[in-house]
């Protein structure tokens, strides 16, 4: 049985929410096919994700200073107990399923701070003499995006920074397989949006049953 993180980062619902449509196909076909294993849905924009801040910095600096947790002010051990139980849920996790829109050529911000809370140390990835190495090895992800206008290729290609970074972290992570499922141009050619909506559930559905 494996353990799979549905990470969303969308405040609309698929029905206005080209992501979350295929997001949402996506996961529904794979329970189907993969009915024991644990699907944990992440929806970032009702999830506790704290930033790192200075309360952060600050406790994570006694904390390596030999400070004890109950030590810290009440602030500083909401936000780096948060924090310690995100990335553990997620070293924890057989597979991972990120889903964004484009938000300014990356993703929403709510994403980078999630992300940011599980690129940890120790956890995700550790420091060797021969520099950074990846811990989840043995892990596999996806990345459902959709995007207004087209990226895939042509002049705007160089400006897609959200699958990218998902892609580069994924790698650093050492996780092995990063898929990408993408939605474009419903914002561009908007008599077609429709019908890319629909492709794009298709598609995603087929996705999931292989996933």
């Amino acid at each position: 049985m494996a353990k799979v993180l549905y990470i969303t980062a969308n405040p609309m619902g698929e029905d206005r929410s080209f992501s979350i449509a295929a997001g949402n196909a996506f996961i529904s076909s794979y329970k189907e096919v993969n009915p024991a294993d644990e699907v944990v849905t992440i929806d970032l924009f009702k999830e506790y994700i704290p930033e790192i801040d200075g309360d952060v910095l600050g406790a994570w600096g006694k904390l390596a200073a030999g400070t004890q947790f109950d030590s810290l002010s009440a602030a500083e051990q909401k936000k780096v107990g948060r924090l310690a139980e995100l990335v553990d849920q997620f070293v924890g996790a057989d597979k991972y399923v990120f889903v964004t829109p484009m938000w300014n050529f990356s993703f929403p911000p709510v994403m980078k701070a999630y992300l940011d809370a599980v690129s940890v140390a120790g956890k995700t990835f550790k420091y060797t003499e021969q520099g950074p190495v990846g811990l989840l090895t043995d892990k596999k992800a996806l990345h459902i995006q959709a995007r207004g206008g087209f990226y895939s290729e042509g002049p705007a290609c160089e400006m897609e920074m959200g699958h990218r970074y998902i892609s580069v972290l994924m790698g650093f992570f050492g996780v092995p397989s990063l898929e990408g499922l993408f939605v474009e141009g419903h914002n561009a050619m908007p008599d077609k949006a429709a019908e890319i909506k629909e492709d794009a559930v298709k598609r995603a559905a087929e996705l999931g049953s292989k996933f």
